[in-house]
């Protein structure tokens, strides 16, 4: 499965899915909508709700929750863990096991959710803006979406740009992106995680504004730099990827002289954002 990992919000509550692009489908984490539906914020009563649900439906020979799939989703700490999914058809036979009067509305937002992703898929600009509202909703600031939506559009400009000169998805994107990282920062993107002190989360979206500017400005670079000179293949887009960096690292040697310090902060985004509240952790398989 090709995979798209996301988080949904229904009444202020986080639903974590996961968009497959061959079969244009969503799949649902199972335990975060039993949390919504029996009104819970404890994970251990959502999984064990789950849990004997599941096990009665099977022993009724219910082929819904034999045909649920597994997936790894991100939990609550950070980490993937295989968590059971069910995709939109599944689970609104699922919802009728499950007595809630949120059962209704939730159907109707589930309708919601796959009919906006086919209108996203036919016009980018209505992806955008769902972005920006769930991240409203979510307490975050108009700077901090901003910037993040800014740095998705540069990103996407700069991984076309390795498309069309022959890069291979995958390691070779991976590696690619390692090269600027530490052309401008001097760390290693696994060093500058732990730097942070983080594991599965997404690197960019726990930098400040200052390295988030930079890491920008290098990646515009180098996909400035690869229009310009039209590398071929993996090797010549590793030294386009270097002096992309390197725009960048003079620009943050020459702010970090007039400061007096260093830009690289082991700040991440729950130290200075608004936490987000009802997070329900990840089914972990037994």
């Amino acid at each position: 499965m090709t995979k798209k990992e996301s988080l949904q919000l229904f009444e202020e509550r986080k639903i974590r899915t996961a968009w497959d692009s061959e079969q244009e489908k969503w799949y649902f984490s199972i335990v975060d909508v039993v949390a919504v539906l029996t009104d819970s914020t404890d994970y251990t009563t959502s999984r064990k709700y789950w849990n004997k649900l599941k096990q009665r439906l099977k022993e009724e020979g219910n082929e819904t929750v034999t045909n649920c799939h597994q997936l790894k989703l991100h939990a609550a700490d950070g980490k993937m863990r295989l968590t059971d999914v069910a995709d939109t058809e599944q689970l609104f036979r699922l919802i009728q096991s499950i007595p809630s009067p949120k059962a209704e509305p939730f159907k109707q937002w589930m309708a919601q959710v796959a009919s906006m992703r086919l209108d996203q898929m036919q016009d980018p600009e209505l992806s955008i803006e769902q972005a920006m509202a769930d991240y409203k909703r979510l307490g975050y600031s108009d700077a901090w979406i901003n910037q993040r939506l800014k740095s998705i559009e540069v990103r996407k400009e700069l991984t076309d740009e390795w498309k069309r000169t022959g890069v291979q998805e995958g390691l070779q994107y991976a590696t690619l992106t390692d090269i600027i990282t530490q052309s401008w920062s001097g760390l290693r993107t696994k060093d500058y995680k732990a730097l942070k002190g983080l594991h599965k989360e997404n690197l960019r979206d726990n930098m400040t504004n200052v390295e988030l500017a930079l890491n920008i400005l290098a990646e515009a670079s180098t996909a400035e730099l690869s229009k310009q000179k039209n590398p071929r293949g993996f090797n010549q887009n590793k030294t386009i990827a270097r002096q992309g960096g390197s725009v960048a690292r003079a620009a943050r040697v020459q702010l970090e002289s007039q400061l007096g310090r260093s830009v690289i902060s082991e700040a991440k985004a729950s130290d200075f954002l608004p936490a987000p509240t009802d997070v329900v952790a990840e089914e972990v398989k037994e």
